[in-house]
Order: structure tokens, then sequence, then C-alpha cells
């Protein structure tokens, strides 16, 4: 009985009018659309000739044109800048501007002396581990007030200050095997960029597992207040 009326309500379907001219149903077609692929990050060597290039541009007081209300608005979701910059927090230091760089660009760690303590490295982490930074320059610069103030051995006014000084001295005493006066401050200052650099990744398992798997690259860098010029300082070294 079932079979008959399966058979008969076939029937009264293909009786209606236009059912029987229905074509059936085309077949699925292969999709011929392929997912884009990411372009790969820039290396840290383009990275870097990048950074130059805006130097330049900052020495020759031709910054870039910004639209930065669309600029500023684009980047409200989220950021993904390539560089991060540990940097001293003198006011005539400002990576941003030494760099012709903007909104989104540098993620910037700034305290006098360009040395980084707990806080300082975990804001370095955390543009490594989770906005894709894959450079960090460490850059100091000419006649930096905090490494002249250690190289005078002299105690500070405060603890605060001190704290400051202690973690620059080991710097200024390897300064002090070959330099002395002025040369000692500028000794000290490069030392001081090379042992911030050292501190950094000594204090962090997860930045030193970034540099031993290729996706962090490290960059020395001291900013000339006279000219303006960055000068690198880990080539030699590399």
């Amino acid at each position: 009985m079932k079979r008959l009326f399966a058979s008969f309500a076939t029937l009264v379907l293909l009786a209606l009018p236009g059912f029987a001219q229905q074509p059936a149903a085309a077949p699925p077609q292969p999709s011929t659309h392929h997912a884009v692929k990411t372009p790969p990050p820039p290396s840290a060597d383009a990275i870097w000739a990048d950074l130059m290039e805006g130097n330049k541009r900052f020495m020759a007081g031709k910054p870039k044109a910004r639209q930065l209300v669309s600029l500023r608005e684009s980047l409200a979701s989220s950021q993904h800048p390539n560089v991060i910059v540990l940097a001293c927090s003198d006011s005539r230091v400002a990576p941003e501007l030494v760099f012709d760089k903007s909104l989104g660009e540098l993620f910037v760690v700034r305290s006098a002396g360009n040395i980084a303590d707990a806080i300082g490295v975990g804001s370095i982490e955390y543009a490594v581990e989770h906005l894709g930074s894959s450079v960090l320059v460490v850059m100091g610069h000419t006649k930096c007030g905090a490494v002249t103030a250690a190289c005078s051995g002299e105690k500070m006014p405060s603890a605060s200050l001190q704290t400051i000084v202690d973690k620059i001295n080991p710097a200024v005493a390897i300064a002090a095997k070959s330099a002395k006066g002025n040369e000692l401050i500028e000794d000290a200052i490069v030392q001081n960029v090379h042992r911030s650099a050292q501190d950094v990744l000594a204090s962090s398992e997860i930045l030193q597992h970034f540099v031993a798997d290729g996706k962090l690259k490290v960059i020395e860098a001291e900013y000339q207040l006279d000219s303006g010029a960055v000068v690198r300082l880990d080539k030699a070294q590399h």
C-alpha cells in the first residue's frame, strides 16, 4: 500500500503545470576561489633600511605627508607594528619623529637611560608575542644625562634616581677601562646600549625563544643630537 501511495503521489506531482519542465538542479561546481596568501613579513634588514630612509627625511626636514584622521580610524580596531624601540625618555629623542613614522608603526618603550625594568621587558614581550613585532631597536643618544650622572660617581638624591644609575653603572665600569673625561661618557653611552640590549634578552625567556627562532632581531643604535642621524652600533658585533 505504501508503495502504491508513493507512486500515486509522484504521478500527481508530475501532472502539476510546469513541474515536469523544471530542470534538474545543477551539480555544485568546484570553487575557483583561492585564499589570498598573506605576504611574509619584511626582513629585519628591510625594516632597518626603511627606518634609515625615514631618518634621512627627518634630517632633511622633509617628513612624509600623512592623512592622520583616516589613519587613526583605520587603526582603531588593531595594530601590527613591525618595530619596537627601547629609547631614552629625553625630550629631544622622539622615535616617531627621528624615524619619520606615524600612528601604528612603532611600539615605543622609553625610560631614562634607555634601560628596561620588568614592566619595560613585559611591554616588549607583549609587542613581540601578541602584535607580531619582529625588530627591537635599542637606541641610546649622545650627551645622555642618565649616563652622565652615572659617570659622575656621585650618589643620587633619591632612591629612584639611584636605581637608574645603578642599572647603568656596569656599562660605565666597562668604558672606564679605556676612556676618561668626555670620552668616558660617550663610550659609556655605547656600552649602555649594548648592556641594555643584553639585559632585556637575559630577563625574558620569551624574547630569547623568538630570537633563537629567527623571529626577532635586536638592533643597537645611537641617535646623534647634533646631526639628527641614527647610527647603528651592532654591525661589528654580529
